[in-house]
């Protein structure tokens, strides 16, 4: 595995598993094969109804708590709620903190949602805080008037759709980019692409393996979903090969597309 440093000094992996769209049992079964395979990173959320799925795979995987990183993402109506939201999350995952806490989407009250999330980061319930889905303008509202400026964004990311404005402006103030969909919005044309083919032949590796090894190398997290115990095994299969900074160049080029 490789790390990353969060702007708070937080030690982050840069991979993990995502359970967007897993029923309880997927989330159980995929987060479980994940951690043996030796993933440190879980993503869940509030709203994907399998917190409580990903902490008992937590539990039965025996790893120390001190070896992973665990994220999950709050509701902006969160606010309403205070602390109480906070420590319901913490109890469907049977942790007594998580690692980080995103704050879900850009609507409803969403300073006073930051504010709630940042007393928890205070008191210890959370080590790291970030925003999913957030314009670079909201962010921008949320920098100036966060007492914890976010250590993280987390939007759609991969190589026909690469975010480029956002990550530069994300580096000005010292946020990493965390990727979902990092394999493409369900468009097949993106692994079919030659220069994928190619690179995958010359070191031995799929399409799909020299997609996440470019997002890695451009400083962008990523958590790949499958429930495929295959796939999981595969996606954390990249930290072996580095693609050359003409090969960088070449992804870089591929024609970006509006979602």
């Amino acid at each position: 595995m490789e790390y990353l440093e969060l702007n708070n000094g937080v030690k982050m992996p840069v991979e993990g598993l995502g359970t967007f769209l897993m029923s309880p049992a997927e989330a159980e079964a995929a987060s479980l094969a994940a951690l043996e395979a030796g993933y440190e990173h879980i993503d869940t959320a509030n709203a994907y109804m399998n917190e409580k799925a990903v902490g008992r795979a937590i539990a039965k995987s025996g790893v120390a708590r001190d070896r992973l990183f665990v994220s999950t993402k709050l509701w902006p109506s969160v606010y309403e709620a205070g602390d109480a939201a906070v420590d319901g999350t913490l109890a469907r995952l049977g942790l007594d903190y998580v690692d980080m806490i995103i704050l879900h989407q850009p609507v409803g009250n969403y300073l006073a949602a930051w504010r709630t999330m940042e007393k928890a980061y205070k008191e210890g319930k959370v080590r790291a805080l970030g925003l999913s889905n957030f314009p670079q303008d909201k962010i921008a509202e949320v920098i100036e008037h966060a007492e914890i400026k976010p250590q993280l964004v987390t939007v759609e990311c991969h190589p026909y759709f690469a975010q480029a404005e956002l990550r530069e402006y994300l580096g000005q103030h010292g946020i990493v980019i965390e990727a979902w969909y990092p394999l493409g919005h369900g468009d097949k044309a993106l692994q079919a692409e030659p220069v994928f083919a190619r690179l995958g032949e010359k070191y031995g590796k799929t399409p799909a393996q020299v997609i996440l090894r470019w997002m890695l190398q451009e400083g962008v997290v990523t958590f790949p979903k499958t429930t495929n115990p295959q796939h999981i095994l595969d996606n954390i299969d990249v930290f072996d090969f580095e693609l050359s900074d003409d090969e960088m160049t070449r992804i870089n080029a591929l024609p970006q597309k509006a979602y």
